[in-house]
Parts: C-alpha cells; structure tokens; sequence
C-alpha cells in the first residue's frame, strides 16, 4: 500500500474534517430532555456530552441555540453541554432555529458548508432546521446518537432517520 502523492485538502475534502465543518446544538434544555421517548435519556445526555468534547477536541465552530430562555418561558441549555462548550447560546422565540437571524448569521459566520445538527427534537427541532439548511445548499449530517424525539414513532417518521 502506498500513500498518495498529494496530501488531501482538508478545507475542501468532500469528507468531513475539523476544517470545513462546524456543530449546530439546538435545544438541550432540561424540559426537552425530559420529554425524549424515542432513546434512554441518561444514553442521550451522554452522547451530547461525547458530541461536544469531540467538537472541542477539534476546535470545530460551534453554534448552540435555546428557545425563550431569556423570557422567563423555558430554562437554560443542560450543563453538561455548557460546561464543555464555550458561548452564549443564540436564544430566539422561533420554533424553527434557521428562521432565527442571529442563528442563521452564526452559521453562516462559521465558513462552513458542511454542518453537524444536534437538536431535540427529531420531528422539530431538528428537521426544520435541516430542511432549510439543505434547501440552501449545505451539506448536513444529523448526529443521529446525540438526537431523541417525543415518540419512536416520530423518531423514526422524520427523513432519513433511522431509530435504533
């Protein structure tokens, strides 16, 4: 076996590499957590927490979001995530994250075209978004692990999600 001439290009490699993609964390509040069917919740939690370490590892740019925190209506993103991943959570009062201006600015500021989502949950949080983001061209890779929806059922309904 021997190695390539050329070293590949890792901000322009059609495979995902700490370069040219970035995290989009959406909506890890305690209520949603709690509200998870489709996964054991404590398998959840700690795959987030394996998501968010791998992210820092990498130093890949990383985009959280909460919804109606700053309202008084709903808490803050779990500590398991916060701990470990730096920044003030984008907080909007859109149900859908890519609506959100500052959510959208911040993905676009990352350079990336390659997204990782995280999002709870499945049959909203995170496939509004994904929808959106695919319709303008992104690539995006739901971290289906660190994801959990209200039912298996609706788990399993969303496109191209498969439950365990």
């Amino acid at each position: 076996m021997t190695s390539p001439l050329m070293p590949r290009d890792p901000i322009n490699d059609h495979l995902l590499t700490p370069q040219n993609c970035a995290l989009l964390v959406i909506d890890y509040r305690p209520i949603q957590v709690a509200s998870v069917a489709s996964r054991d919740r404590r398998e959840l939690v700690n795959n987030i927490v394996a998501v968010a370490r791998i992210a820092k590892l990498y130093e890949l740019p990383v985009v959280l979001s909460t919804v109606n925190v700053k309202t008084g209506i709903n808490q803050p993103m779990i500590t398991q995530v916060t701990d470990i991943l730096p920044g003030e959570p984008i907080d909007r009062t859109t149900v859908n994250a890519w609506e959100d201006e500052d959510f959208h600015a911040a993905v676009k500021a990352t350079g990336r075209n390659k997204l990782l989502v995280c999002a709870l949950w499945t049959e909203v949080c995170l496939c509004f978004p994904v929808l959106d983001a695919i319709k303008e061209n992104y690539e995006v890779y739901p971290i289906i692990d660190a994801v959990g929806g209200t039912s298996s059922e609706a788990h399993k309904l969303v496109p191209g999600i498969r439950a365990e």
